[in-house]
């Protein structure tokens, strides 16, 4: 069983602090991500990302079409003003732009075109509080790696607000380890995907042809830090590393590489979602090959990769 979300105790010594003074020193000199782009957002610059020095959130709320372990089995619950709703799910926040530049992104309006709001860190913090007192398991940061200085700050100021639930880094693979390792302590569950073995289709598609090596450095740090997924008694997540990998058609995403890695260098026993949800969408239509939803035995294969791999926690699940 959990003793608690892991940053309560970097709170309560004040090792939280280094970090975030940490952190923010990189935003002087942005090495964040891979892209490595050197710029001084405290002055307001902007790299690859298009991040600034303010946190950008598109959009929050609870989830109820994330893994069974981040949402659990939603009951119903009648609010103050008598309107029944659901309780339970992920507290999902939306972050604003991205380090990966994906051709097919279904999130393209908040990740390419930068929909979304600045909040200050003690905004940020009273979502996180809102999110918990609606009945969600976790807190989970989607796209956050651009935004760790400021998500770190609003963490110290939530935890000391009375913030009790697990954080789960959700991220798109593309993890600058250093960063990560800034992270120790702080993340809960680690959720990255693991797009791409083919260097090609990493730089084709989301133009990052070094995807797999450093998306490798940073799942093995991860898994150093949390291990395998943890449930409680609910089955509801509370520690541990969970993995995505999204099955592209003519199997471009290199699956079977992929999933190797995890079986061979991180955790036979790594809950993994083997994912179908491939749609083409945003500028998927200028690419032949990607222009379709992966076949039924496309689909299969790769789970079929996965048990012959001797993965024991695989699984797919539908979001259509």
């Amino acid at each position: 069983m959990s003793n608690g979300p892991l940053y309560l105790e970097m709170i309560k010594t004040g090792e939280i602090d280094e970090r975030i003074n940490k952190l923010f020193n990189i935003l002087q000199d942005c090495v964040l991500c891979p892209r490595k782009c050197h710029i001084n957002r405290i002055k307001g610059e902007k790299g690859y990302c298009q991040a600034g020095r303010e946190l950008m959130v598109s959009s929050y709320g609870p989830h109820f079409g994330e893994e069974e372990p981040l949402v659990g089995s939603p009951s119903l619950v009648v609010s103050y003003l008598g309107r029944v709703k659901p309780a339970g799910g992920s507290g999902t926040i939306f972050l604003t732009h991205c380090s990966l530049r994906c051709n097919y992104c279904q999130n393209y309006t908040i990740s390419h075109l930068g929909e979304g709001k600045t909040v200050s860190p003690e905004k940020f913090a009273r979502i996180m509080l809102e999110l918990q007192n609606t009945g969600c398991h976790n807190i989970n940061l989607v796209t956050p790696t651009h935004y760790t200085p400021q998500l770190v700050k609003s963490l110290k100021i939530a935890g000391k607000m009375g913030l009790n639930l697990p954080i789960v880094y959700n991220c798109g693979g593309y993890e600058e380890v250093n960063t990560i390792k800034l992270l120790d302590g702080l993340i809960d569950i680690y959720m990255p995907d693991i797009k791409y073995s083919s260097q090609d289709s990493a730089q084709k598609y989301s133009d990052a042809p070094d995807y797999f090596e450093r998306c490798k450095e940073a799942v093995k740090e991860m898994h150093r830090q949390v291990e395998d997924l943890k449930t409680n008694d609910k089955g509801i997540a509370f520690q541990g590393l969970l993995i995505r990998h999204l099955v592209l058609p003519d199997n471009l995403a290199g699956s079977f590489e992929a999933l190797k890695f995890i079986a061979n260098e991180i955790s036979i026993n790594s809950y993994v979602n083997i994912m179908d949800q491939y749609r083409p969408m945003f500028r998927a239509s200028q690419y032949r090959e990607i222009n379709r939803i992966p076949s039924r035995q496309e689909i299969g294969s790769v789970m079929e990769l996965a048990k012959n791999l001797g993965l024991t926690r695989f699984r797919r699940d539908y979001f259509s």
